[in-house]
C-alpha cells in the first residue's frame, strides 16, 4: 500500500498537499492525520464526500510499501507502518530531519508547499474539480497570508491564478475559512464593538449592526469586520466607527439578497455587493445607525430558504433494510446517503451515508440491519428554514444529507445535500441566480394565447403543490438568441417547434384540469407519468422563419423521473423524481436548462450543471464521466448539436466520447437509425456528417463509411442543386442520405450496411435499386435506344434514380437517368391487356407480355405514334407467333 501523510494539527496547505499528492498518485492512499486546525476541520467535515481522504482510524492493516510526506518531513507513528518501506518528501521547509539515504527528497522555497504539486499537475494537464480547486487556493492564501508574508514567490502567484482560472476555485470560500490576527489598538476596538453589537432580524437574515467611538484614526477597521463575521456568523454585518471627524461604514454580506455596496453608495461610499465601506463626513453616530437600520428594511431582499435549493422528493430506508439493500440503492441512485425513515411513525431516525456501507461491507455484514450503522438522530429542515442553518446542522452532525419535511404533517417533501451547498458556491457565475430571469423573452418567442396557457398551466401546478417547468432544447435555443444578438445566431438557434413541460409532481393531473377547463382530451400514461392534453383546436405556437404561423396539436406534460442503466448501452429504467434528477438524465449541460412557471417565479432559469457557461464557451460537455457508456447513441447527438450550432466538444468530453466509440457495437440499428434520421433532418446535414466522420463514428457503424468531396458534391446538389431538374419537386428523405453514404459499397457491405441499421423494407428495397443502377452505369451511358434504356431502368424508384444521378460522375449516364426520368418512365402504349381480350380474341399468357413489351419499346423509340400503330404492331406479332 502506497500512503500520503502530512503533519498533525494540520493546515489547510497541509490537506491541500496531501490532496495534489493523491492527484500526482492516484493509486495512493491520501491519510488525514489525528488532528486537524478548527478551521480545517469545519471544511473537511462539510465536505468529506467529496474528497479522496481516508481517516487514519480507517486505514487497514495492510502493510505500508511507500510513504509520501508533504509539508512535513516528520515520519509518523503508523501501525501499518512496520518493516521497509520506499519514502518520499515534499516539502517547503528547510531540511530539519535525519532521513533515510535512499528517501526521495524534494524540498522547494515556496511560500506554500502545494505550490510545487499545483505546478506538477498543470504540467500533466490534470483536472480539478472547483472544491479541490478552492482546498489548493485556500493552502496557498493561508501559508501565504493572502500573499503578503515574505516567503511568497511568483509561483505561489502563479499558481493561485491557475487555480482561479483553469480550476474555478471560488474565492468566497477561501474568505470564509481564514483567519486574520489583529493588533492590540484593534483588540480594544473589537471589544467595544462586541459590548455594542445589535442584532436585527430581517426577511431571514441575521444582521449584525455595531458601533464604536475613538478619539484617533484607527486603521483595518475592515479586519475588525472580518472577525466579528467569524465570530457571529451574521448574513450581514455592518459596522460604524465615529473617529472624531468622520464616521467609518464598513460592510459584509455572505449572500448576495444583502447588496452592501447598494446601501453604500447611500452613505457616499461604494464596494462590491459582498464588501463595501463608505467613508461619513457628517452626523450623528446614532443618527446614521438609525438611517442605516431603515434602509435595511427597504434594500434587504429575503433570504434563500431550504425550500429553494432543495430537491423535492426523497428516497428513504428502513431501519431493518440490510446493508446490502442500502448499497444496491446508492448505486442505483448514486446517491452519497439516505433518510432512515420509522416506517410505523414516519419520523426520521437516522442518516445512512456510504461511508457506513462500505465500512458495513468490508466487514462482511451485508445481512446486517442498517440501523446498526447509521448516524442516528432526528435530522431534518423545513423549507423556510435557511441554508446556514442546514450548514451548521451538516457540520455539527457529520451528515452529508438533510430531509425537508413538511412542518404540518411531518411527511418528507425533499432533500438537502451537500451538493446543494457546493452549487450555491456557483449561484452567481453559473446563473442560477433569482433575478435572472427569462420571462420577458419567454413571453416574445411564444403565441399570446400559448403564453397565458403557460402561465395558466403554471398556477395550476402550484394549486397542486407541484412545479412545472419548460426544459431543454427550447429554453437553449432562447437563451442562445439572447446571447448571441445577431442574425447569423438567430438562425442557428432557431426555436424548436416543439415544447418539453415537465412537472415536479402530477403531470396527468395537470393535464387533467387543462381539459376540464378549455376542452378537449386527455390521453395519459400513469406506468411513465406522462400526459398529453389534445385541445379542441390547435395552438398557436410560433411564427417560422419565413413568417408561418406554427400550431401545436397538443401540449406532452412529463412528470419528473430519473434514470437508471442496468448496463451500457441499455435502455433506462424511469422512475418519478426531482427536476434537478430529471435534469441529470439529459445528453449535455447546455440541454439541462430549465424555465420555472411557477408565478412566484415565472420565467427563472434553471442552471443545476453549468449549461450557460457552456452556451457562452460554445462546448458541448457530458454531465458525467459514464455518459456515452450509459447511451452510446449521444455520441450521434453531440455530432447533430455541434453542427447545428457550430459547437466544439469540450476537451474532456472528446475524451470520454473516443474511449466510447466501441460501445456502439452494441447499440440496436434502429436506434442508430433514428438519430441518422434525426441528422438527416437538420438544415446542413453534410456538416452532421462530416462531424461524425472526424469524431470516428462513421468508421464504428460501417468500416466503410466515410465521408469525402464526392458526398460532400451529391449532398449539395440534393440540398440545393434539383430546381432544373426532374427532381425539383423531390423533398430531401432519409432514404437520399443512405443511399449516397453508401453508393461506394461493395455488394456484401452494403448488405451488412443495411443489416446492421436494420433499415425499413423500402428502405432496403430503394439501396438494392441503386447497386443495380450502380453496377449498369456502362450501359446506361452507352444506350443509344430509348428502349434499352427503358429495359435498365424500368423496376427502379425514382428516389433509386435520384441516388445515383446524384452519385455518379458519368455524364453521360446521368443525362441518361434524368431523360428517363423526366421524358420515359411514364410512357406506355395504348393498348393493354383488356384490349387484346377483346379486340384481338386473345387468350391471357406469355404472348401478353411479349406484346405489351414490345408496344412500350416502339412507342419510345418512337417507332409508333397512333393506335393504329400499335395494332398493326400486334397483329405482326402474332402472326409471328402462329
Amino acid at each position: 500500500m502506497h500512503i500520503i501523510y502530512t503533519h498533525t494539527n494540520a493546515d489547510f496547505d497541509a490537506i491541500a498537499s496531501l490532496l495534489g499528492a493523491w492527484h500526482l498518485y492516484p493509486e495512493a492512499v491520501p491519510v488525514l492525520p489525528p488532528t486537524l486546525n478548527r478551521n480545517v476541520r469545519d471544511f473537511v467535515t462539510l465536505y468529506e464526500s467529496k474528497l479522496p481522504f481516508v481517516r487514519h482510524t480507517d486505514l487497514g492493516r495492510e502493510p505500508v510499501e511507500q510513504l509520501t510526506l508533504v509539508d512535513t518531513q516528520q515520519i509518523p507513528r503508523l501501525k501499518t507502518l512496520k518493516g521497509q518501506f520506499k519514502l518520499q518528501v515534499i516539502d517547503h521547509h528547510e531540511l530539519h530531519q535525519t532521513l533515510p539515504p535512499e528517501a526521495k527528497i524534494s524540498l522547494s522555497n515556496t511560500g506554500a508547499n502545494v505550490t510545487v504539486l499545483i505546478e506538477k499537475i498543470c504540467e500533466l494537464a490534470l483536472t480539478l474539480t472547483p472544491l479541490e480547486a478552492t482546498l489548493m487556493l485556500l493552502g496557498i492564501y493561508e501559508d501565504t497570508g493572502s500573499f503578503t508574508y515574505g516567503s511568497t514567490t511568483s509561483r505561489d502567484l502563479k499558481a493561485a491564478a491557475w487555480l482561479l482560472a483553469d480550476g474555478h476555485a471560488h474565492l468566497d470560500v477561501v474568505r470564509d475559512y481564514l483567519n486574520y490576527a489583529m493588533s492590540d489598538e484593534q483588540k480594544l476596538l473589537f471589544d467595544q464593538l462586541v459590548e455594542n453589537l445589535e442584532t436585527l432580524e430581517l426577511y431571514g437574515h441575521t444582521i449584525v449592526i455595531s458601533t464604536a467611538s475613538v478619539d484617533h484614526y484607527v486603521e483595518e477597521i475592515s479586519v475588525l469586520a472580518s472577525r466579528l463575521r467569524d465570530l457571529y456568523q451574521p448574513d450581514g454585518l455592518f459596522i460604524l466607527v465615529d473617529m472624531t471627524d468622520h464616521i467609518q461604514m464598513v460592510a459584509r454580506s455572505v449572500n448576495d439578497a444583502i447588496n452592501v455596496a447598494e446601501i453604500a453608495e447611500f452613505f457616499g461610499g461604494g464596494g462590491h455587493p459582498r464588501a463595501s465601506a463608505a467613508l461619513i463626513k457628517s452626523g450623528r453616530l446614532v443618527d446614521v445607525t438609525e438611517k442605516l437600520a431603515r434602509l435595511l428594511r427597504l434594500e434587504v431582499k429575503p433570504a434563500l430558504t431550504i425550500g429553494q435549493i432543495m430537491s423535492k422528493g426523497a428516497r428513504t430506508l428502513a431501519p431493518t433494510d440490510t446493508v446490502q439493500h442500502a448499497s444496491q440503492m446508492m448505486d442505483r441512485y448514486g446517491h452519497e446517503g439516505f433518510p432512515v425513515v420509522d416506517q410505523t411513525t414516519q419520523e426520521v431516525v437516522g442518516i445512512l451515508s456510504r461511508r457506513e456501507v462500505d465500512k458495513a461491507l468490508r466487514h462482511r455484514l451485508e445481512g446486517a440491519a442498517i440501523s446498526q450503522f447509521m448516524t442516528k438522530g432526528r435530522f431534518q429542515a423545513t423549507p423556510v428554514d435557511s441554508v446556514d442553518t442546514v450548514q451548521k446542522l451538516m457540520t455539527e452532525a457529520k451528515i452529508g444529507q438533510v430531509p425537508v419535511i413538511n412542518p404540518d404533517s411531518g411527511q418528507i417533501i425533499g432533500i438537502v445535500t451537500r451538493t446543494d451547498l457546493i452549487n450555491l458556491w456557483q449561484l452567481k457565475n453559473s446563473h442560477r441566480a433569482a433575478h435572472f430571469s427569462l420571462a420577458s423573452q419567454l413571453a416574445t418567442s411564444l403565441a399570446a394565447d400559448l403564453f397565458d396557457l403557460v402561465c395558466e398551466a403554471g398556477e395550476i401546478a402550484a394549486n397542486q403543490g407541484d412545479s412545472l417547468y419548460i426544459v431543454g432544447g427550447f429554453v437553449r435555443d432562447l437563451l442562445l438568441t439572447m446571447l448571441e444578438d445577431s442574425p447569423k445566431a438567430k438562425a442557428k438557434a432557431s426555436p424548436r417547434f416543439d415544447l418539453d413541460l415537465v412537472v415536479e409532481g402530477d403531470a396527468i393531473a395537470l393535464a387533467e384540469v387543462l381539459c376540464d377547463r378549455h376542452g378537449g382530451r386527455v390521453r395519459s400514461h400513469r406506468r411513465f407519468g406522462t400526459a398529453k392534453w389534445i385541445p379542441p383546436e390547435p395552438l398557436p405556437f410560433v411564427y417560422d422563419r419565413t413568417g408561418k404561423q406554427i400550431y401545436l396539436a397538443s401540449l406532452d406534460f412529463v412528470t419528473a423521473r430519473s434514470e437508471f442503466y442496468r448496463h451500457p448501452s441499455a435502455l433506462p429504467e424511469v422512475e418519478q423524481s426531482s427536476i434537478r434528477q430529471d435534469l441529470h438524465r439529459r445528453d449535455f449541460t447546455i440541454n439541462t436548462l430549465a424555465l420555472r412557471l411557477s408565478p412566484h417565479h415565472f420565467g427563472e432559469l434553471l442552471d443545476f450543471y453549468g449549461g450557460r457557461n457552456d452556451l457562452e464557451a460554445r462546448l458541448i460537455r457530458v454531465l458525467h464521466s459514464l455518459s456515452f457508456v450509459e447511451d452510446p447513441t449521444r455520441m450521434l447527438r453531440a455530432a447533430r448539436i455541434m453542427a447545428r450550432l457550430e459547437f466544439e466538444l469540450e476537451e474532456r468530453t472528446a475524451e470520454l466520447l473516443d474511449n466510447a466509440l466501441d460501445l456502439l457495437d452494441r447499440v440496436s440499428g434502429e436506434r442508430i437509425n433514428r438519430e441518422l434520421e434525426l441528422i438527416f433532418r437538420e438544415r446542413q446535414p453534410a456538416l452532421a456528417l462530416q462531424q461524425l466522420d472526424r469524431l470516428g463514428i462513421l468508421a464504428v457503424i460501417h468500416h466503410g463509411l466515410m465521408v469525402d468531396d464526392l458526398l460532400l458534391a451529391a449532398l449539395d446538389k440534393l440540398q440545393t442543386g434539383l430546381g432544373d431538374t426532374p427532381w425539383r419537386d423531390t423533398a430531401p428523405e432519409p432514404v437520399h442520405y443512405l443511399g449516397l453514404m453508401s453508393f461506394w459499397l461493395a455488394k456484401d457491405e452494403l448488405d451488412h450496411f443495411m443489416e446492421r441499421l436494420n433499415l425499413r423494407t423500402h428502405q432496403r428495397t430503394t439501396l438494392k435499386q441503386v447497386y443495380k443502377i450502380k453496377r449498369s452505369v456502362v450501359k446506361i451511358a452507352a444506350a443509344d435506344q430509348a428502349s434499352r434504356l427503358c429495359h435498365l431502368l424500368d423496376g427502379t424508384s425514382s428516389d433509386a434514380r435520384l441516388i445515383a444521378w446524384l452519385a455518379l460522375g458519368d455524364v453521360a449516364a446521368c443525362q441518361h437517368l434524368a431523360r428517363y426520368e423526366a421524358d420515359l418512365k411514364d410512357v406506355a402504349p395504348l393498348i393493354d391487356g383488356n384490349y387484346l381480350k377483346e379486340e384481338f380474341q386473345l387468350r391471357p399468357g406469355p404472348i401478353f407480355k411479349t406484346i405489351i413489351d414490345a408496344l412500350r419499346d416502339a412507342r419510345v423509340d418512337g417507332t409508333v405514334t397512333t393506335l393504329a400503330d400499335e395494332r398493326a404492331l400486334v397483329e405482326q406479332i402474332v402472326a409471328d407467333h402462329s
